[in-house]
């Protein structure tokens, strides 16, 4: 059984600090924080923060603020990936060969390794019908904290075949141009200082026919549910994150980054602005969360 410190030694090897996002006229540019402006600079380490103190009862505070049912948004999410199975491998001059490669799943922001867990299970599932099911699954996130606790959770599920980066989502130049098949990012897109740089860092990394998923919160179209969700959302959530935690800012913004994310149609030309084609997006539970997908071409 490998030790979390070797596991963690072996990704610090692979280690991805990304640049620091910058304003490129030298001036300080302001970006949201919830609903706090702050200068575009300070938002990593502010974001940063907050995970280091949420990242032991993410996944609890998870399943208490949504009642669960983040874990069927999430399923589902996985679902709309559909085969994941051997690939041929392509030579140097773009042709593929006669050998085969396991899918390439990159999962940024996916720290806890809930969905990583899913797609790795889906996996399992379909070979039991289709010999040809695999897939390779890397693990992306900015923050050490997050990953700290995947590590420990595929520890004790014995799952030992992921590969896990600490890297900014906005720049992972350890991560070659055209080398992954799929890109999945789960409620953490919202977090990213310059999304665009980002989705088009996604853009880079995927091959040529790869796809790009996102599972983000987005805007309430149901008026009733949304007027119920804000309260809910704005209030409670930070009230629990309080009682059950003793940390109500961390779920404060959380909250409002909510609020301050574009909305789905907003969000779908961002996508289509990086480069992706066959832009889409699909509404759960009344718009509570979405799930967009673009594709490489």
């Amino acid at each position: 059984m490998i030790s979390r410190s070797m596991m963690f030694m072996r990704m610090q090897k692979g280690i991805v600090r990304g640049s620091r996002a910058f304003c490129s006229s030298g001036k300080k540019q302001k970006v949201d924080f919830g609903y706090e402006d702050i200068n575009f600079d300070e938002k990593e380490d502010r974001v940063k923060e907050v995970f280091h103190k949420v990242a032991n009862n993410y996944d609890l505070m998870n399943d208490v603020t949504s009642i669960g049912i983040h874990r069927l948004w999430k399923n589902y999410f996985v679902s709309q990936i559909g085969p994941m199975r051997k690939r041929p491998v392509i030579d140097a001059e773009g042709n593929p060969t006669e050998e085969y490669e396991p899918m390439k799943i990159l999962d940024v922001a996916g720290g806890t390794g809930d969905i990583a867990f899913l797609m790795h299970e889906e996996v399992q599932k379909q070979r039991r019908t289709n010999a040809n099911a695999a897939a390779e699954i890397t693990i992306s996130d900015i923050n050490s904290s997050m990953l700290g606790v995947g590590m420990d959770r595929a520890k004790e599920r014995g799952y030992t075949n992921f590969n896990w980066l600490e890297a900014n989502a906005e720049s992972i130049p350890s991560l070659k141009n055209d080398s992954f098949d799929l890109y999945t990012i789960s409620f953490g897109i919202r977090n990213v200082t310059d999304r665009l740089k980002a989705l088009k860092e996604a853009h880079r990394i995927l091959r040529r026919g790869g796809r790009f998923m996102c599972l983000e919160f987005s805007e309430v179209k149901i008026p009733v549910w949304k007027e119920i969700y804000d309260v809910y959302s704005m209030n409670i959530i930070p009230f629990m994150g309080q009682i059950i935690l003793n940390d109500s800012a961390s779920y404060q913004y959380l909250a409002e980054s909510i609020r301050k994310f574009p909305n789905q149609d907003q969000f779908a030309s961002l996508i289509k602005e990086a480069g992706f084609k066959h832009v889409t997006y699909e509404n759960l539970s009344g718009g509570i969360c979405s799930i967009h997908s673009g594709y490489k071409l």
